[in-house]
């Protein structure tokens, strides 16, 4: 699709039908086709839109209102099914032109390892980028079952290319011995809890091209049970939407972000889908300047 093109179908609460005067762009990437557990996410994007009209436009949080920045709702990609390879070469391709024209690239995925074709154009046009990563998962392998393109290889790919100590990962409390070792080793690794952590990183960032990652398992799964890998021992929607506060209220420059791993089916009560409609609300009037 055209950067530019109307998306016919619904789209996120208050999004502007012109491209050009948008600050940001919501797209979506809704591939599910390596997910070691349960697939499904290819359909969070979608629902993420249809749930936002439950939103109230203004945030209490931060005293702003949607009314107050333009943004574009491009759509879901048209990703090749059961093509990873392709996808990711796509969503690429997409975030380029993204980029070229100055646009804030906020995606909603589909699982994580659509992130990695992200990072890689961003730290293309930010050298000195940092990344921070909000997961129950380290996604720290290098294969799963000998495939390399894997929802679970993403992150451990960022920080090959990027460099470890520039990858700053929070809520980590799922991963095999060999991935919390080298998350130790080679990358900044806060486990378990997000915000009290967070906080104390910032300032650190303060002045560098940030991108966000945050997989929606964090959340615990009594918050967040419409996810493909749920891990009991997470956090609440409260503290993650505190996290995203917090980064606003920072010195860092956020240059994109993506929200993934939404899987709807797997939440009739559809509270996984509000949480992340809420947190992609914040992202926007917090994260993206005018």
């Amino acid at each position: 699709m055209r950067f530019d093109e109307a998306y016919s179908g619904n789209v996120f609460i208050a999004s502007s039908a012109d491209y050009a005067a948008s600050k940001a762009v919501i797209y979506g990437m809704p591939m599910d086709y390596t997910v070691s557990f349960r697939p499904g996410s290819r359909f969070g994007p979608a629902r993420i839109r249809e749930v936002s009209i439950g939103l109230e436009e203004y945030s209490p949080y931060l005293d702003k209102g949607l009314e107050e920045i333009t943004y574009f709702d491009a759509g879901d990609l048209l990703l090749p099914f059961g093509n990873p390879a392709r996808s990711l070469e796509m969503i690429g391709a997409y975030v380029r032109g993204l980029l070229d024209d100055g646009k804030f690239p906020l995606g909603l995925g589909g699982e994580h390892l659509v992130s990695w074709p992200v990072i890689r154009e961003v730290y293309g046009r930010y050298p000195d980028l940092a990344l921070i990563h909000i997961d129950a998962h380290a996604d720290l392998r290098e294969q799963y079952e000998g495939e390399p393109l894997s929802h679970s290889t993403p992150i451990r790919k960022a920080a090959g290319l990027i460099g470890g100590r520039n990858v700053y990962q929070f809520g980590i409390r799922s991963g095999t011995r060999e991935e919390f070792a080298y998350a130790r080793e080679n990358l900044n690794l806060y486990p378990f809890d997000v915000l009290e952590p967070l906080r104390k990183v910032l300032p650190a960032l303060a002045g560098r091209p940030v991108y966000l990652t945050i997989d929606i398992d964090v959340l615990d799964p009594s918050a967040a049970p419409g996810t493909g890998t749920a891990e009991a021992g997470g956090i609440t929607s409260k503290e993650l939407l505190a996290a995203v506060h917090a980064i606003a209220a920072s010195d860092i420059r956020v240059v994109g972000a993506d929200v993934v791993e939404v899987a709807p089916v797997y939440d009739p009560t559809e509270q996984t889908q509000i949480a992340a409609a809420k947190l992609v609300r914040e992202i926007l009037l917090g994260l993206v300047k005018a």
